[in-house]
């Protein structure tokens, strides 16, 4: 018997997907890109990004928005890779909440 993940809610009772158009806001154009730009450069996977985001716990998963899961799974994803270090990814959030 398989386990069902918390991500996992396909047959499960839902309501309406809203397929209607909207604009993006800026940050989630640029999580797109860097997105593409590290699996354009083999610095990740899509594969790995999924299993980052099912991974995620079911409380962060349930409170973050989709490019907001993006922006975890990323982060993980090139932590993971040796890419970046947990420690260069925390001095970047610094500074970047500095800029508010």
């Amino acid at each position: 018997m398989i386990n069902r993940r918390h991500h996992d809610m396909g047959g499960l009772p839902a309501g309406p997907v809203d397929r209607s158009q909207h604009e993006y806001a800026e940050w989630e154009r640029r999580v797109d890109a860097m997105s593409v730009l590290v699996g354009n450069k083999k610095l990740c996977t899509v594969d790995q990004r999924r299993r980052n985001i099912e991974g995620l716990p079911p409380e962060v998963y349930d409170k973050t928005g989709y490019y907001e899961k993006w922006v975890l799974s990323l982060g993980e994803s090139l932590i993971q890779r040796g890419v970046i270090t947990t420690e260069e990814l925390a001095r970047k959030m610094a500074e970047v909440n500095e800029r508010r």
